[in-house]
């Protein structure tokens, strides 16, 4: 059986210069995941200092550059995505299918085919108040996401939604 392609993305929010490779890629590397790694502009410039170590996670290249139509394709069709952690902007963006930058167009072709989606929203209470918000939350709902609290959570929630015995062996999941 080939490993199951997770999708991990993440955007500059919540501390996730501090936990990311340690409360989340590796964990999820270490159940089984093959990480297909994805992070905002932002996210690669906050976690600059970290990428060797996020790297080592995968056998994959970490992406947040968008690549030529001459080039292949960096990352094989993920089986599912991670959000984490998931700014205001970045949902909003995920909701109104907005793919401005590499990270949420790989977000917003998961949400299309609608593969299991995990997100973990990282936003200030003044902007969870915006009114538009809980619009975004409610359409991402819609489409099957599913919301968790924090890095643990959302390796629970994978484990819960994406159970690996459901995996067949897919001999077109190459990069």
């Amino acid at each position: 059986m080939s490993r199951p392609v997770l999708a991990l993305v993440a955007s500059a929010a919540g501390g996730v210069e501090r936990w990311l490779v340690d409360e989340l890629a590796r964990p999820l590397a270490d159940r089984g995941w093959r990480l297909a790694i994805t992070l905002t502009p932002t996210a690669a410039r906050w976690l600059e200092p970290r990428l060797p170590d996020l790297a080592a996670t995968t056998d994959l290249p970490v992406r947040w550059t968008s690549r030529l139509p001459t080039e292949p394709k960096p990352h094989p069709v993920p089986d599912a995505f991670a959000f984490a952690p998931a700014t205001s902007n970045s949902l909003a963006k995920l909701a109104l299918g907005l793919g401005d930058n590499q990270a949420i167009t790989a977000l917003c072709e998961g949400l299309g085919r609608r593969a299991p989606l995990v997100v973990m929203p990282r936003v200030s209470a003044d902007q969870s108040a915006h009114p538009a918000f809980g619009g975004h939350l409610d359409v991402l709902i819609s489409a099957g996401v599913v919301l968790a609290t924090d890095p643990g959570a959302v390796v629970r929630e994978l484990d819960r939604v994406v159970p690996f015995g459901l995996f067949r062996k897919n001999g077109d999941n190459t990069p």
